[in-house]
């Protein structure tokens, strides 16, 4: 039988209560004899590799793209040691999350919990003077993650405007058209596209984009990995104060926190998930790899020249390149609606209920409309491809990816076991302090 993951489930206890919860409380930590594993009941189990493949598909995307523009702004030494720097913490909160998950899933006795719903019963079950905030962080949490989604696309809606800027002033050069200008063409194609609202119609665009967007990488790596520069043209170390754009850059391209809960969840076998070597480290290693790769040869090969996607640094007279051109705006194009699925799902959970049935279809209809024209605004205020990637990168992916489980582990851990000399407030203290640099610096 599921488990029932609503709010209603596992509830607090009393404010006059003056138990404390410590590390010796089997319940808590799952050591009891309820295993969250144990009741699952999943319709369809993906398998390990199946998970793994999923959580590789959530990282590797456009943001894989523009690392060669975010190695500009270090060099090659600190750009390769600040892509295994995210990494590290990327996967570190990705980790404290979804062991939070597991910890209070055993606490409340439930199979298991969506980031929202760890976010929500961590406050409701922690310190008692937090307890009231619980469903504030939830909706903070679920706001959060539609906007990165939202943010993210308006960063899609820049490279398709820029691709299809590249390819037209190619075929037609007497008739050019800015950056912004495209991204105003596109308006109408988006909001159309968007109208789908079932995820199952969405599953051909999304076997179409994966396509293009493979053979698209296959194509710029002959390019990159061909005639390239020496390693005296580039820079090894750029002056550090252009080093938060790689940041922000690099955090917009490697997070994919918004789907480790779902793929977590969804495992035939989740203690498989963590660990080691396990689905997240093995993935997160591969991740940081291709992209610190990618980064660092594409720098070679173009160097300051390198565009906020590297794509558009391809030949333009030749028909392989153009070829990549037209592949990638495609695939972002499809890729577009899959990713403002969530966030329409989210906010129109929040509204629906406050209009009449009959009036569903119109305010889908336009919700949809006046979400695509915002992403579409945001584009162009900041038309500038690696502007908008730093700017996504430092606002909305790294709350989501970074300040919000760096919370959630302290305010779970905090009447419960910090850790030999409260080695977890240190910790998250500094994580915090990186999370404000990004954030700060990035924009």
């Amino acid at each position: 039988m599921n488990e029932n993951i609503s709010s209603e489930s596992c509830d607090p206890l009393p404010m006059q209560s003056t138990v404390t919860l410590n590390v010796t409380d089997k319940d808590v930590y799952g050591e009891d004899t309820y295993n969250p594993f144990e009741h699952r009941n999943v319709l369809h189990p993906t398998s390990t590799l199946g998970s793994f493949f999923h959580l590789l598909k959530s990282s590797l995307g456009s943001g894989l793209l523009a690392m060669p523009a975010a190695f500009k702004h270090t060099g090659l030494i600190p750009g390769c040691i600040g892509t295994a720097l995210v990494g590290v913490i990327a996967t570190h909160c990705v980790h404290i999350l979804v062991s939070t998950s597991r910890e209070i899933c055993s606490h409340c006795r439930v199979s298991s919990l969506s980031y929202t719903d760890t976010c929500e019963k961590v406050f409701k079950h922690g310190p008692h003077n937090l307890r009231k905030y619980s469903q504030i962080v939830r909706h903070f949490a679920d706001y959060a993650m539609a906007g990165v989604c939202l943010g993210g696309t308006s960063v899609y809606v820049i490279f398709i405007a820029s691709s299809l800027k590249d390819i037209c002033d190619h075929f037609n050069p007497n008739y050019t058209f800015t950056v912004k200008e495209y991204c105003g063409f596109l308006l109408i194609p988006l909001i159309v596209l968007t109208q789908i609202r079932h995820l199952k119609f969405l599953v051909p665009f999304s076997l179409l984009a994966n396509i293009c967007l493979l053979l698209t990488f296959v194509i710029t790596c002959i390019y990159t990995f061909s005639d390239l520069k020496d390693i005296s043209t580039v820079k090894l170390a750029s002056s550090p104060t252009q080093w938060p754009l790689f940041l922000s850059t690099a955090i917009f391209a490697m997070e994919g926190i918004n789907v480790v809960m779902p793929v977590e969840n969804e495992m035939k076998k989740p203690q498989h998930f963590l660990g080691c070597p396990g689905v997240l480290n093995v993935t997160m290693v591969l991740v940081a790899v291709l992209y610190a790769v990618l980064g660092m040869f594409g720098y070679l090969k173009y160097g300051d020249d390198v565009k906020g996607s590297i794509t558009i640094n391809l030949p333009q007279d030749e028909i392989l390149a153009l070829t990549a051109k037209v592949m990638v705006a495609t695939a972002v194009y499809f890729t577009y609606c899959l990713q403002m699925y969530a966030p329409m799902d989210i906010i129109w959970s929040r509204i629906k209920d406050s209009m009449k049935q009959k009036f569903h279809n119109i305010g889908q209809i336009i919700l949809r409309t006046i979400s695509v024209a915002l992403t579409v605004i945001l584009a162009v205020a900041v038309p500038d491809l690696e502007l908008l990637i730093g700017l996504v990168g430092a606002i909305f992916f790294s709350t989501l990816g970074l300040f919000i489980p760096i919370v959630v582990e302290t305010v779970h851990k905090w009447d419960r076991d910090l850790g030999k000399f409260k080695y977890i407030l240190w910790k998250n203290t500094l994580l915090l302090l990186f999370y404000l640099l990004v954030l700060v610096s990035g924009c």
